[in-house]
């Protein structure tokens, strides 16, 4: 009866204040490392070889520690091959790989957890545009999750607010829904920065998800009765993240996003899961 979700989650009593810690944790260290990377932006007006060759004449021309240096092109290439960040800048790459993702809801959706795999993909669209501290690239991309896991309180009675004084019993709680997911639309920004190996990011995407039974559970609804939620929810979202990239076209990444999932009143009515942390990792190749 999933007494167990990956030792954390123990579903008849659903304790999942360990996640909930383990994610504020996430948040901080992902934002702390956004920040710092985030903070030594620069925006190269050129191609990164032509940077690395502006800087060696700069350098000459004031006298500086590259006065007298030759550097030949082969010597240009090779400052490209030994920065990751820079080469997926340079060669505005296309990405592609596996990821898994978990979270929790928040205020009255508290007690829902979820989890999800899939594989997503990206491809750099632009050079890097602007300057100073926002200066980056943009990206598009998607992602697709076989495998969509609800889990929600199981199902009992409670006492319903109808009006003042007025209570009614009713089911609540729906047990564990199976689904699949797709994002299409992911709209991705790329800071451009000095790191060799940490390329930041943040994020606004749409995507689409089907359950097998009605979600969020019916209030007043039992399962396989006319009305109530709907089978069918939007995930609008939005977030940031990084990449950390462990050698050349390979990268570890990490992602936070706040989403939003709603049936858009696609059911009789619309409860929905107002706001949900989600927490996503992934392993990408990079071409």
């Amino acid at each position: 009866m999933w007494r167990s979700f990956f030792g954390i989650y123990e579903f008849n009593g659903w304790k999942g204040s360990a996640l909930i810690r383990t994610l504020r944790v996430l948040l901080l260290v992902l934002v702390a490392g956004a920040w710092v990377t985030a903070a030594s932006a620069q925006a190269p007006s050129a191609t990164a070889s032509d940077s690395s060759v502006a800087a060696v004449d700069g350098d000459a021309a004031g006298g500086g520690p590259a006065s007298g240096l030759t550097l030949s092109s082969p010597g240009i290439a090779s400052l490209v091959e030994d920065n990751p960040v820079a080469q997926v800048r340079k060669n505005q790459s296309f990405g592609y790989g596996p990821f898994l993702n978990g979270g929790v809801g928040l205020g009255n959706r508290d007690n829902f957890q979820f989890f999800s795999a899939g594989i997503e993909g990206g491809k750099i669209l632009t050079p890097v545009i602007g300057h100073g501290f926002f200066a980056g690239q943009f990206e598009y991309g998607a992602n697709i999750m076989p495998l969509w896991l609800g889990f929600t309180p199981a199902p009992h009675e409670q006492s319903f607010y109808e009006a003042p004084g007025e209570y009614f019993e009713g089911p609540d709680g729906g047990g564990t829904y199976v689904g699949v997911s797709i994002t299409p639309v992911i709209f991705r920004w790329d800071f451009a920065t000095k790191s060799k190996r940490i390329q930041p990011w943040f994020q606004a995407a749409g995507g689409l998800i089907w359950t097998n039974h009605k979600y969020p559970p019916d209030l007043e609804v039992p399962h396989g009765s006319p009305g109530g939620t709907s089978v069918w929810n939007f995930s609008p979202q939005g977030g940031g993240g990084l990449r950390f990239f462990l050698r050349n076209g390979r990268s570890i990444d990490l992602g936070v996003n706040g989403e939003h999932i709603s049936s858009a009143s696609l059911g009789d009515r619309n409860p929905g899961v107002n706001a949900s942390i989600q927490v996503q990792v992934g392993y990408t190749f990079w071409r």
